[in-house]
């Protein structure tokens, strides 16, 4: 069996691990050790942060839409209610916006909700 040497995938790798340092502070981006473990936690982070993140901008939203449909003298359920029975499908993200950039076209959409609910 031939010998292997493996110093140019080392060094690859270790280059890698430094790349992905690259900014953080003191020995954390220049040992290679150090740097090893501060990579994979925040690797580890930056996974649970992206699921986190979802769920994040979806209370955001839940909070703007709320805020706008009590202004239109309606809870968040009631409304999200009220728009299943009405076959209104805009998903949250799209309601959050029009309740912060086009509040005419949000009370419209309040208005339908309760029509349908009180039908």
């Amino acid at each position: 069996m031939p010998r292997v040497k493996r110093a140019v995938t080392g060094k690859k790798k270790r280059r890698k691990i430094l790349k992905m340092a690259k900014g953080f502070f003191g020995a954390r981006s220049r040992l290679i050790r150090t740097a090893t473990e501060a990579v994979e936690r925040s690797m580890k982070y930056a996974f649970r942060d992206r699921r986190a993140r979802k769920r994040d901008f979806r209370k955001l939203w839940i909070v703007r839409i709320n805020a706008a449909a009590r202004l239109n003298e309606i809870s968040y359920s009631r409304l999200i209610d009220g728009m299943k029975k009405a076959h209104i499908e805009i998903d949250r993200k799209v309601l959050a916006d029009l309740a912060v950039h086009d509040a005419r076209a949000f009370s419209q959409i309040a208005t339908i909700a309760k029509e349908s609910l009180a039908a």
